[in-house]
C-alpha cells in the first residue's frame, strides 16, 4: 500500500505550521509527535512584515508600529513587532486533512519512520522538525539563548518602556548597585514587550553564549536591573524561563537527511535566536516544493541561502568571542543601520547582498580594537 507524500516529525510550531501548509496544499501528510497537542507556552514574537499573509490577526496578542534600542546611544527602529498569541497560533495551525500518529520517532531515514512498537511509516519525502531533539546530546554542547522574564502590567513597566511602544534591547548597565557585566563575562540586554492589552514581559536575555548565563543568574540580573526603575516584580502575573540551543549540530544542514525544517535545520538566526517567523514563511515553499514534486532541499537552500547560512554563523561565532564592552559597541554600529539593512540581515536568509552589505558597514563604524577581535574570530570562523 502507497504510504503518505510526506512525513512531519515534530508538532512544535515549526511541524504544525509545515502540516498545515501541506494539507493546504492538497498533498497526504502524517504528523508524528509523542503528545501532538501539548499547549505551547513560550512567548513567540517577530517583525511584522515578515509575517506570511496567509496568516491572519487572530495569531496576534500583540502589536507594535516600531520599537526602541539602547547600546551605546538610544535608537528608534520605526518597524512593525508583532507578539504572537501562542494559543490562538496553535488553533490557527489547524491540522485538518493531516493523518495524526501519537507516538515517538524511534528511528529516522528520509523515507521512513519507525515509531513505537515498529510501526513503520513510509513517505516519499521526510521532513524532521524536532528542534533540539533532532539533535540528541550534542545540543546541549551547543551555544544557547537564555532568559528569564515577568509579566506585569503595563503602568508598572512604564518606566522601563520610557515612552516607547516596546524595547527589543537595552544593554545598559543596572540604575543602581555594581555592573553585572565585568569583562569577561557574558553580557545580557533587558527586552520588553507587550503580550496582551495591559501585560508587559520584562525579560532579561542572555543572547548567545557557551556557556550561556543560567537562567537563575538571568533572574538575579532582572530582580537588580528593576530595583533601579522602582519595580519589586512581587506581583508578576508569569515568570519566562528560556534556554535554548541556537545552532544545529551540522554546518551544513542542507545535506543532513532526512532534511530538517525549523529551527532543527538552520531556520533560527544564530545571532538573534529567532526562527518561528522564517519556519511560518518557509512552510508554504516547502509545501509546494513536495506539491511540484520538486526536491525540497533545493528549494529551500539555494545557493544564495546557503552563503548567508555561512556568514550567519561566522557572525555567531564574532558574538562568542566578543567581551562585553566589546559587544555593546557591535549593537550599537548595527542598530544606527539604515533599516533596510538591518531587516537584509535579520530576516532574510537567502539576501547574500544585503547580508554582506550589512556586515560590511558595522565592521566600518567599529573602533579599531573591536575590528581586531571580529577579524580573529571569523578567520576562525567556528562557533
Amino acid at each position: 500500500m502507497r504510504g503518505p507524500a510526506a512525513i512531519v516529525i515534530g508538532a512544535g510550531p515549526s511541524g504544525r505550521a509545515l502540516a498545515h501548509r501541506l494539507a493546504h496544499h492538497g498533498v497526504p501528510v502524517t504528523l508524528i509527535d509523542s503528545r501532538v497537542e501539548r499547549r505551547w507556552t513560550a512567548t513567540y514574537a517577530a517583525w511584522t512584515d515578515e509575517l506570511p499573509a496567509w496568516l491572519d490577526d487572530s495569531v496576534i496578542a500583540a502589536r507594535t508600529a516600531s520599537v526602541a534600542a539602547h547600546a551605546v546611544h538610544r535608537r528608534h527602529i520605526p518597524r512593525g513587532y508583532s507578539v504572537f498569541d501562542t494559543v490562538g497560533l496553535q488553533r490557527r495551525l489547524h491540522l485538518d486533512g493531516v493523518d495524526v500518529v501519537e507516538a515517538r520517532a524511534r528511528h529516522v531515514a528520509p523515507d521512513r519512520v519507525i515509531t513505537d512498537g515498529g510501526t513503520v511509516h513510509r513517505a516519499g519525502t521526510v521532513f524532521d522538525c524536532r528542534g533540539a531533539a533532532a539533535d540528541g546530546p550534542s545540543a546541549r554542547a551547543a551555544p544557547r539563548q537564555t532568559a528569564f522574564g515577568i509579566v506585569v502590567g503595563r503602568d508598572e513597566a512604564a518606566p522601563v518602556l520610557d515612552g516607547a511602544e516596546a524595547v527589543l534591547m537595552d544593554w545598559r548597565a543596572p540604575r543602581h548597585g555594581p555592573p553585572w557585566s565585568p569583562r569577561g563575562a557574558a553580557p545580557s540586554f533587558l527586552y520588553a514587550v507587550p503580550v496582551g492589552d495591559d501585560a508587559i514581559l520584562l525579560e532579561e536575555t542572555c543572547l548567545i553564549g557557551r556557556p550561556a548565563l543560567p537562567v537563575a543568574e538571568l533572574a538575579d540580573r532582572l530582580t537588580v536591573r528593576l530595583a533601579g526603575h522602582g519595580i519589586s516584580g512581587d506581583g508578576a502575573r508569569h515568570r519566562e524561563r528560556v534556554s535554548f540551543p541556537v545552532l544545529v549540530a551540522s554546518p551544513t544542514p542542507w545535506r543532513l537527511e532526512p532534511l530538517r525544517f525549523g529551527a532543527a535545520g538552520g531556520f533560527v538566526n544564530p545571532t538573534t535566536g529567532y526562527g518561528v517567523a522564517t519556519a511560518l514563511r518557509w512552510a508554504d515553499t516547502a509545501a509546494r516544493a513536495v506539491a511540484d514534486d520538486e526536491d525540497a532541499s533545493e528549494v529551500l537552500w539555494p545557493w544564495r541561502a546557503r552563503q548567508v547560512w555561512r556568514l550567519r554563523l561566522r557572525g555567531a561565532a564574532v558574538l562568542l568571542g566578543l567581551d562585553p564592552v566589546q559587544t555593546v559597541r557591535f549593537f550599537d554600529a548595527f542598530l544606527a543601520l539604515p533599516l533596510e539593512s538591518q531587516r537584509s540581515y535579520l530576516s532574510e536568509r537567502a539576501d547574500l547582498t544585503g547580508t554582506l552589505a550589512a556586515m560590511r558597514r558595522v565592521f566600518a563604524a567599529l573602533d579599531q580594537p573591536t575590528r581586531t577581535t571580529l577579524v580573529r574570530r571569523t578567520m576562525r570562523g567556528r562557533t
